[in-house]
C-alpha cells in the first residue's frame, strides 16, 4: 500500500470480498489515498469485518485471520469491558494474522494483554492509519512476530512489558510518524530482533530496562529525525548488537548502564546530530566493540565508567564533532582512536587498558590523560604519526610513559623515538621540564639506535665496524657523560671520574716508565701528590707552570686538557639549561 499519503477516504460496499488466500469478508472497503492537495494517489480494495464479528471469533476460539481487511476501532480493552473480564486478564488470539490490513481507531487499536500462543503473528504491510497502537504486555510463544513494512500514521506505538519466547521479532522497513515509540520492559528469550531500515521520525524512542535475550539485535540503517532515544538499563545477551549506519538526527541518545552482552557491538558509520550521546557505565563482556567512521555533532559524548575489560573498542576514523569527549574511569582491553580528528577537549583518564592507540590522530585541543585520584593501568600507548597541535596533559611517572611506549610490539625503533620526541615537545609546552628531559633522552637514545640498525642493513662484517664505533662514541660522549646535557650532576660525576682516571694514569706512567712530572720550584712533594696535582691543574686548564710534564705524559696532558675543557663546557650548558627554563 501507498505510505506517503496525507489523508484517506473509506467507502463500504455490501459486496463480499475474497482475499488472495481465500478468506471471505461480508463487505468490501474501498480506500482512496489522497495527497496534501486532496488529489487521489491510489485506491485499495479490502474486506471489511465488524469488531463484533472479530470478538465472536475470539469467543469461539477460532483462528483470527484479518489479512487484506479494514478494521475499525478494534480494542481488547473494550472487549474485556463487554465480557466483564479483568483489564489485565489475557485474551487468547489463535493463529492471528493481519497482513496488508488497514486499522483505524478513534482512540487506539488495542491488543494489550493478548496471548498469541505459539503460532506466527504477522502485521506485515499493514497500516495503522488513525489512533494509537497498543501492544502492551502481550505474550508470544515459539512463533515469529512481524510488524515489518507497517505504517503507523499517528506515530504512537507501545509495546511495554511485551514478552517474546523463541521466535524472531521483526519491525523492519516500517515508517512511524512523529510520536511516542515505547518499547520499555520488553523481554525476549530467544530469536532475533530487527528494526532495520525503519523510519522513526521524531519523538521519544524508549527501550528502558528491556531484555533482548540470546538473538541478534539490529537497528541497521534506521533513521531518526530528533527526540530522545533511551536504552537506559537495557540488557543484551549472546547475540550481536547492530546500530550500523543509523541516522540518529539531533536526538539525545542514552545508553547509560546498558549491558551489551557477549556478542559483537557495531555502531560503524552511524550519524549523530547535535544531541548528546551518553554511554556512561555501560558493560560489555564480548571482545569486539566497533564505533568506526562515525560522524557526531556538537553534543557531549560520554563514554565514562564503561567496563569493557575483554573488549577491543575501535573508534577509528570517527569524527567526534565539537562537543566534549570523555572516557573517564573506563576500562578496556584495547581502546583505539586511530586516525581520529580530536578538535576539542578529550578526557582519556581511563582506569586502564591493555593498549591505548592514538596513532595517526590529529589533536587540536587538550587531551587529558593524567590520572587524578584513581588507579591507572596501561600496558601500551601508541602515538605513532600523531600531529599534536594541542596539548597532552600527562605525567612521565604517573602515566608510565617510558614503559607504555617501549612495550609496543608492532612499531619500529624509529617510530618509538618519534613518539618520545612528541612527548618532549609536549612537556615543554605544558611546563613539565623534568619530564621533557626524560622524554628527550629516550628520543635521542632510540634515534641513535635506529640509525645504527638502518646502517647495518647495508653493511656486514668489517664494513659494519665504523657504524659500531660511531654509535659507541656517541653513547659515551652524549649519553653516558651527561644524558644529552639534561643532567648536570651526571656531567659533574663524569668530570670527577675523568680526573681520577688521569691522575692514576700519570702515577703509573711515572712509576713504570721514564716519563715524569718535573717541578720548576723548590717545593718537594710526593709522586702521588704530583700526579693528582698535575691532573687537577691540567683538567681545569689552569696551568700554573710550577710543574710540567716530561716524556709521554705530555701527550696524556694534552688529551686531559681537551677533555676537561669539553666537560666543563658540557656542565655549564647542562646547568644553565636547568636553571633558566
Amino acid at each position: 500500500m501507498e505510505m506517503r499519503y496525507s489523508s484517506y477516504q473509506v467507502e463500504i460496499k455490501n459486496v463480499k470480498f475474497i482475499s488472495e488466500k481465500g478468506v471471505c469478508y461480508p463487505r468490501t472497503a474501498i480506500i482512496t489515498f489522497l495527497d496534501d492537495k486532496n488529489k487521489e494517489i491510489s485506491t485499495e480494495l479490502m474486506g471489511n469485518l465488524d469488531t463484533a464479528d472479530i470478538y465472536t471469533l475470539i469467543d469461539e476460539g477460532k483462528d483470527v485471520i484479518l489479512d487484506n481487511c479494514m478494521v475499525e476501532d478494534f480494542s481488547l480493552s473494550v472487549y474485556r469491558q463487554q465480557k466483564d473480564i479483568d483489564r489485565k486478564d489475557y485474551v487468547v488470539l489463535n493463529n492471528f494474522s493481519a497482513r496488508n490490513s488497514f486499522f483505524i481507531a478513534h482512540t487506539a487499536t488495542d491488543f494489550s494483554f493478548t496471548d498469541f500462543g505459539d503460532s506466527d503473528v504477522s502485521f506485515e504491510e499493514s497500516h495503522f492509519a488513525r489512533g494509537q497502537v497498543l501492544f502492551n504486555n502481550i505474550r508470544s510463544g515459539k512463533g515469529n512476530f512481524s510488524l515489518s513494512s507497517t505504517y503507523i500514521k499517528d506515530g504512537h506505538i507501545e509495546l511495554t512489558g511485551a514478552h517474546f519466547a523463541e521466535g524472531d521479532f521483526e519491525f523492519k522497513n516500517s515508517v512511524i510518524n512523529d510520536g511516542l515509540k515505547d518499547f520499555q520492559d520488553m523481554v525476549f528469550s530467544k530469536g532475533n530482533i530487527s528494526f532495520a531500515n525503519t523510519e522513526f521520525n521524531s519523538g521519544k524512542i524508549l527501550f528502558i530496562n528491556s531484555r533482548f535475550g540470546e538473538g541478534d539485535f539490529s537497528f541497521k540503517i534506521s533513521r531518526i529525525v530528533s527526540g530522545r532515544i533511551d536504552f537506559h538499563y537495557a540488557s543484551f545477551g549472546k547475540g550481536d548488537v547492530i546500530f550500523e549506519r543509523v541516522e540518529f538526527g539531533n536526538s539525545r541518545v542514552d545508553f547509560r548502564a546498558v549491558d551489551f552482552g557477549h556478542g559483537r557491538v557495531n555502531f560503524n558509520r552511524s550519524v549523530y546530530g547535535d544531541g548528546d550521546f551518553v554511554m556512561e557505565g555501560a558493560l560489555f563482556s564480548g571482545t569486539k566493540f566497533f564505533f568506526k567512521r562515525v560522524s557526531m555533532g556538537s553534543g557531549v559524548k560520554d563514554f565514562s565508567l564503561m567496563e569493557m575489560k575483554s573488549a577491543e573498542a575501535s573508534f577509528e576514523k570517527t569524527d567526534f564533532g565539537s562537543g566534549e569527549l570523555s572516557f573517564n574511569g573506563s576500562y578496556f582491553k584495547q581502546l583505539s582512536l586511530r586516525s581520529c580528528h580530536l578538535d576539542h577537549y578529550v578526557d582519556i583518564r581511563i582506569s586502564g587498558a591493555g593498549t591505548l592507540d592514538l596513532s595517526d590522530s590529529i589533536v587540536k585541543d587538550i587531551i587529558d590523560m593524567e590520572p587524578f585520584n584513581m588507579e591507572y593501568h596501561l600496558n601500551t600507548l601508541n602515538l605513532s604519526g600523531m600531529r599534536l597541535l594541542g596539548k597532552l596533559y600527562m605525567d612521565w611517572n604517573n602515566n608510565m610513559c617510558k614503559k607504555v611506549i617501549l612495550s609496543q610490539t608492532d612499531t619500529s625503533i624509529r617510530q618509538k623515538s618519534e613518539q618520545f620526541r612528541i612527548l618532549k615537545e609536549n612537556f615543554n609546552v605544558t611546563g613539565k621540564y623534568e619530564d621533557e628531559d626524560r622524554a628527550y633522552v629516550m628520543f635521542k637514545r632510540l634515534e641513535s639506535k635506529s640509525e645504527l640498525l638502518e646502517t647495518l642493513k647495508h653493511r656486514e662484517g668489517i664494513a659494519a665496524l665504523p657504524a659500531y664505533i660511531s654509535y659507541g662514541f656517541r653513547w659515551l660522549i652524549f649519553d653516558a657523560a651527561g644524558q644529552y646535557a639534561t643532567n648536570p650532576i651526571r656531567v659533574l660525576f663524569t668530570m670527577v671520574v675523568s680526573y681520577l682516571v688521569f691522575s692514576f694514569i700519570y702515577l703509573f706512567m711515572m712509576l713504570f716508565s721514564r716519563s715524569d712530572i718535573i717541578a720548576s720550584v723548590d717545593d718537594r712533594i710526593s709522586i702521588v701528590a704530583r700526579a693528582f696535582y698535575h691532573s687537577a691543574i691540567t683538567f681545569l686548564t689552569i696551568g700554573y707552570g710550577d710543574h710540567y710534564p716530561h716524556g709521554s705524559i705530555r701527550w696524556m696532558s694534552g688529551i686531559e686538557g681537551f677533555i676537561g675543557l669539553f666537560l666543563m663546557s658540557y656542565f655549564t650548558v647542562a646547568f644553565v639549561r636547568k636553571i633558566l627554563r
